[in-house]
């Protein structure tokens, strides 16, 4: 049984609530991730933020990155999966709340990320599923489309 603990990126680096998004957008470019989780100082999560993100809802709207804390963008309850769910679990979990990333959490703590490209190379998915999942995320999370 593969589970999400199988697929996923270990050591997800997370940007302290407190942290800019100047920081955040940094800290992306020197791991060469799109996303990161956003953790408060207890180092649970809080939420997940993207260049995209940063982009649309500080820069489009007129703010500051240099000013504004990642946490101002970390909105209602994050979405996880736990480390020992299966693998189909996930991808269900990710296509119903149509995202891209989801962290993965062991004892209420991060232990990992896993994307569309995880998925894609873990070879547990079969190219129907892996098109349905690319069809149902594209449009963005399910709380963003109009």
């Amino acid at each position: 049984m593969t589970t999400a603990r199988d697929i996923m990126h270990r050591d997800a680096t997370c940007i302290g609530s407190s942290e800019t998004l100047l920081d955040a957008a940094r800290m992306m470019k020197d791991l060469g991730v799109g996303a990161l989780p956003i953790c408060g100082e207890d180092d649970r999560l809080q939420g997940i933020i993207t260049d995209r993100d940063i982009v649309i809802r500080c820069l489009a709207a007129g703010g500051d990155p240099a000013t504004t804390p990642a946490s101002a963008l970390a909105q209602g309850t994050p979405f996880y999966v736990d480390a020992d769910a299966h693998v189909d679990q996930v991808l269900h979990s990710m296509s119903q709340h149509r995202v891209k990333r989801v962290p993965v959490i062991e004892n209420h703590r991060l232990v990992g990320m896993i994307s569309e490209a995880d998925l894609a190379s873990s070879g547990q998915l079969s190219e129907t599923q892996l098109g349905q999942l690319v069809e149902a995320v594209k449009s963005g999370p399910a709380d963003q489309v109009a």
